[in-house]
C-alpha cells in the first residue's frame, strides 16, 4: 500500500489558482435554464453526488435545472463513445460531466492507455460538432483500494488513465476537476475514515461524497 500511495501522490497535479465559475454556473446566475447530463461509470450511475449536485443547483436556481444521469454500470470509454449521442447528445444539455477512466482502467477490460485517450477525445468531438455551446466537464475520480492482481477489479495503471484526463483538459482548454488529492490526502492520513467513506474500495457512499467530492465540486464550478 505504501509504494501504492507513494506513486499516486507525486503524480497528483497541486490545485490550480481559482478560477472563474463554470459557464453553466454562469447562465444559471443570469436567470437562463441549464439542462445538465451526467456520463460515466457506476461512479456516476450511482454514485449519490449527481443528485447533491442537483439538489444543490436547484434549491440555488428553482426552476432553472433540468438533470440527467445516462451512466452505465460497469462501463468503459468505449461504450461511453458508442452510446455518446443516445445518451448525452440526445438530450441537447449545456453541459456535460464525464468520466470513465476508472474503468478503462480495468485489466480485463483490455483497454490500451492510447485507445481509452482516442475514445475520449472523439467523445468531445462528437459532442461538439453536435452541441458547439455545451460545456464539457472532465473527472478524474477517487483511487481504487483491495483490488489485487487476480481480482476482476485489479487496475493496475489506473494513473496512467486519469492522466489522459488530465492531458485532455489541458489540451482541449476543458475545465477538469480532479478529486484524487482530496482522496489521498484522507487515504494517507486518515485510512480508517477512508474505507468507512469507500466501504468496498471503489464506490464512495453517501457520507463520502459529502465531505470529500461536493467541497471540491463546489470549489471548482464556483459555487
Amino acid at each position: 500500500m505504501s509504494a501504492l500511495l507513494s506513486s499516486l501522490h507525486a503524480a497528483l497535479p497541486l490545485h490550480d489558482a481559482d478560477q472563474s465559475p463554470a459557464a453553466f454556473i454562469e447562465n444559471l446566475k443570469a436567470g437562463r435554464g441549464q439542462t445538465i447530463v451526467y456520463y460515466g461509470t457506476s461512479l456516476t450511475a450511482g454514485g449519490p453526488w449527481t443528485r447533491l449536485v442537483t439538489e444543490e443547483l436547484t434549491a440555488k436556481f428553482a426552476g432553472q435545472v433540468t438533470a440527467r444521469n445516462t451512466g452505465g454500470p460497469g462501463m468503459h470509454s468505449g461504450w461511453g463513445l458508442q452510446n455518446v449521442d443516445e445518451r448525452v447528445i440526445a438530450h441537447k444539455p449545456d453541459v456535460v460531466f464525464i468520466e470513465f477512466s476508472v474503468n478503462d482502467a480495468v485489466a480485463r477490460f483490455k483497454l490500451s492507455p492510447t485507445e481509452a485517450k482516442k475514445n475520449l477525445t472523439q467523445m468531445i468531438d462528437r459532442i461538439r460538432t453536435a452541441l458547439p455551446e455545451c460545456e464539457i466537464i472532465l473527472q478524474v475520480m477517487n483511487p481504487i483500494v483491495g483490488k489485487p492482481e487476480g481480482d476482476s477489479g485489479w487496475r493496475p495503471n489506473l494513473q496512467v488513465y486519469q492522466d489522459n484526463y488530465r492531458e485532455v483538459a489541458a489540451a482541449r482548454g476543458l475545465r477538469l476537476i480532479d478529486h484524487m488529492p482530496a482522496w489521498m490526502r484522507l487515504l494517507e492520513t486518515d485510512e480508517k475514515t477512508f474505507r468507512k467513506y469507500v466501504p468496498d474500495g471503489v464506490h464512495p457512499n453517501e457520507a463520502g461524497y459529502a465531505h470529500i467530492v461536493m467541497p471540491e465540486l463546489r470549489r471548482a464550478l464556483g459555487l
